[in-house]
């Protein structure tokens, strides 16, 4: 078997997972030092330090001042979860999907809340649905970017500003690397794990000002358990807002995501962030436009995410394969670049399309995608040969 030659260039940072996801360039355990470690998170240091995220968060993502943002647990999915629990059932709700997360929340309203006037709006992996069909006088729920279909809405241009329902935006994957119109959008929900690099287990809820009327105006039918409560006595919880989180957070993880946004600030802002990002898709779909072996799962360009980049293997003896045999040879190469110690953790998720998923987020450096673009070529071919020889 002729053997390939690798490489010389290795990139300086193989983390290219989509969550948690690269730490930004630079870091290290230094820049937790001053995390109130074995103190109260009520205490005053511990309140000043949740409130400084909310307000960081606020002028790094350009929240308008009049939305509430709060710290909640459980990551991006407990924060969707509080939203669909506390405001649904109000009026009839369109689901929208196209991704594993966003049918996942399609599950939950269905089959968990059991609403009996929900609408499912769905189109498979690579595209989006047919917006044109969403009734906005309903409540809308939505992710703005599909983290496992590399597929995002372009714009907010689909949301009418008079809407009647509200609009209920899964954005985790998208905050911080693509603009949200916060116009358009009643609830923003995000986890610290993406575009920023953070650490798991913390979510973030943003309302704005007709989602917290609801949250005044309406009462579920059914019981919310403690983490899903946003008002007490018919009043909205303020403190939530403002670093009294409700059950306990991370100190260590919240002064490595106020880290992750003063670094946010060093390199411009929403501006800078959006722009790496950006140069970073570039990369990737550059080389995608000249290797005749890969192809962007996304087919519309404008519609393709500039963080989770999700890309199918389209090799005429590749497809010719069955099912399970492109599987493990999308697989086998992932495999092969792990061992290889030059990427972690970018192989496609479990329920989408084979193939590759590779994070090009704020926090990855353009240079370590060039090198990795080396490196996909060198284990395509390796893995080919390998197939050819084992035929």
């Amino acid at each position: 078997m002729t053997t390939l030659s690798k490489p010389a260039q290795r990139p300086a940072n193989p983390n290219f997972s989509s969550g948690p996801c690269a730490k930004r360039p630079g870091w290290s355990l230094n820049a937790l030092s001053d995390a109130p470690l074995g103190r109260s998170h009520r205490a005053k240091v511990g309140k000043a330090k949740l409130k400084q995220a909310i307000d960081l968060t606020r002028e790094v993502l350009q929240v308008p001042a009049d939305y509430r943002i709060g710290i909640v647990p459980a990551s991006d999915t407990g924060a969707v979860e509080m939203a669909l629990w506390s405001l649904l059932g109000e009026r009839g709700v369109d689901m929208v999907a196209w991704e594993s997360f966003g049918a996942g929340w399609v599950t939950d309203v269905i089959k968990q809340l059991k609403l009996p006037d929900a609408r499912t709006i769905e189109a498979g992996y690579g595209e989006l649905p047919d917006l044109s069909k969403v009734d906005f006088d309903r409540d809308v729920v939505f992710t703005w970017n599909g983290t496992t279909s590399g597929v995002r809405v372009p714009n907010g241009d689909f949301i009418p500003a008079d809407r009647k329902g509200l609009t209920i935006c899964d954005a985790t994957s998208a905050a911080f690397a693509q603009r949200l119109d916060f116009d358009k959008l009643d609830v923003v929900t995000f986890s610290w794990q993406k575009v920023l690099g953070g650490e798991g287990a913390h979510g973030m809820l943003i309302l704005s000002p007709r989602a917290v009327e609801r949250l005044l105006t309406y009462k579920p039918a059914w019981p919310l358990p403690k983490i899903f409560r946003l008002t007490s006595g018919g009043k909205l919880i303020e403190g939530i807002f403002s670093g009294e989180t409700i059950n306990t957070p991370s100190m260590l993880c919240v002064e490595d995501y106020l880290d992750a946004l003063n670094w946010a600030k060093s390199i411009g802002g929403l501006d800078g962030l959006v722009g790496r990002a950006n140069k970073n898709f570039a990369v990737l779909d550059a080389f995608v436009e000249r290797t005749p072996w890969l192809a962007n799962l996304a087919t519309v360009p404008a519609t393709r995410s500039n963080t989770s980049v999700c890309l199918t293997i389209v090799d005429p003896e590749i497809t010719a394969l069955d099912t399970d045999a492109q599987a493990n040879f999308a697989k086998n190469l992932v495999a092969l670049l792990e061992k290889e110690g030059v990427a972690y953790d970018i192989g496609a998720y479990r329920d989408a399309p084979s193939g590759l998923r590779i994070w090009a987020g704020a926090t990855v450096e353009s240079a370590d995608l060039e090198a990795l673009t080396l490196w996909l070529d060198w284990a395509f071919q390796s893995q080919k040969a390998a197939l050819k020889q084992a035929a």
